[in-house]
């Protein structure tokens, strides 16, 4: 692991967070008043749409220093997003094998921002083996996997199953144990029951509440799903009309 701890370090003087978006939203708040701790190499966010997971997700990525619109760490932004509020004031607390990165020079740095909505473009920036444009959506997330997820790292993901079938998704999961087995660190948003049930990993939940940790058992969305597939009647009743 690179990173124990991930907090928001305010400009001096300034003793609070803002009042606006994203300051408002409680995992936010949370993470202004508490921080985040990390206790495992692959740590998952979940929760519902507009929860404040990507937003988190995001955040960690632009506080390590990867490129805020995605893509790989070490160079500077290619990207024309700007960083965000949060993730300009986003802090870090090493480890001893993360100190060097975290506190030392941008092209020290390692890792990759995989976010679903931009990944393409940034994909087309990279160095790989073959072109993304001339294969699918999931297997340029599978050759980016492959192939920019190799080393000791920060490795940030927002919704990488987006593109993904369910075997490709097992293919993902055997990756980030691999990588966590070799001292990296992923952060992955996800919708995931799949992805989140890696053995070994820390399910952070986000909602109303802020940010608890959680087993993979007691999530909503795995018991959502089991529910669903056991009767999708049950709950396509409600949508469906006729």
């Amino acid at each position: 692991m690179l990173i124990e701890r991930a907090y928001v370090g305010l400009p001096e003087g300034e003793g609070t967070a803002g009042d606006g978006w994203p300051w408002t939203v409680p995992c936010v708040r949370q993470l202004v008043e508490e921080g985040l701790t990390f206790r495992a190499p692959v740590t998952f966010l979940v929760g519902e749409n507009g929860s404040g997971k990507s937003t988190l997700a995001e955040a960690l990525a632009e506080g390590f220093g990867l490129d805020p619109y995605g893509g790989s760490a070490g160079y500077k932004y290619a990207g024309s997003r700007e960083v965000s509020e949060l993730g300009g004031v986003l802090r870090f607390d090493p480890t001893r094998a993360g100190r060097r990165m975290v506190r030392g020079p941008r092209t020290r740095r390692r890792g990759f921002f995989l976010r679903a909505e931009t990944a393409l473009e940034a994909l087309g920036r990279e160095w790989l083996s073959q072109s993304p444009d001339d294969m699918s959506h999931g297997e340029s997330f599978l050759m980016a996997f492959r192939e920019k997820f190799s080393q000791p790292g920060l490795y940030v993901m927002d919704e990488p199953e987006a593109a993904l079938s369910f075997s490709s998704c097992l293919e993902l999961v055997g990756l980030m144990d691999e990588l966590g087995s070799r001292g990296a660190q992923i952060v992955c948003a996800t919708h995931s029951p799949l992805l989140t049930a890696l053995p070994g990993a820390e399910i952070v939940e986000v909602g109303e509440h802020g940010m608890r940790s959680v087993e993979w058992a007691e999530l909503a969305l795995v018991d959502h799903w089991r529910r669903y597939l056991s009767d999708p009647r049950a709950y396509l009743r409600h949508v469906l009309t006729g």
